[in-house]
């Protein structure tokens, strides 16, 4: 699994010319979804997703949690970020999960942020989507399997 994590002032997701998803101050979450992953490994990024200390506090310093703030969530599937271009120039996909068994994961996700967030905003799992951020800090980070055990 393989989490983008960008902390942002708003976010928004349109599909086809209609926003599906929007949400205020918050993290705006690109999920990846390797063939191997499980629920359990969900789990794990779900509770370090949600307990991150990457809001300002008071004095300025990067202390609170997005549940600190009452910040909101946007999670987009995004398959690409398994994107493998070590040989030539087209990226291989291979790694990635199979559809089905991604978009089950990813909703398992979603639900349970939904059980501790009370905003949270979605994608639609497989279609074409404009994402439009406005990136707060600039803050991003990258939770992937190789660098979170």
């Amino acid at each position: 699994m393989r989490l983008v994590i960008q902390r942002v002032t708003d976010a928004s997701v349109t599909v086809d010319g209609q926003t599906v998803g929007a949400i205020g101050r918050g993290l705006l979450v690109f999920i990846g979804i390797a063939g191997d992953d499980t629920r359990a490994a969900a789990d794990k990024y779900i509770r370090k997703l949600l307990n991150l200390r990457i809001f300002q506090d008071e004095s300025g310093k990067t202390n609170l949690s997005l549940k600190d703030v009452d910040g909101q969530l946007l999670l987009v599937s995004q398959f690409t970020l398994y994107a493998d271009c070590r040989k030539g120039n087209r990226p291989s996909f291979i790694q990635a999960g199979a559809p089905e068994m991604a978009e089950e994961l990813y909703h398992y996700i979603v639900e349970q942020c939904r059980r501790e967030i009370p905003v949270v905003q979605t994608g639609i799992f497989g279609a074409e989507m404009q994402i439009a951020l406005t990136n707060d800090g600039p803050f991003t980070i990258v939770l992937d399997e190789h660098l979170f055990g």
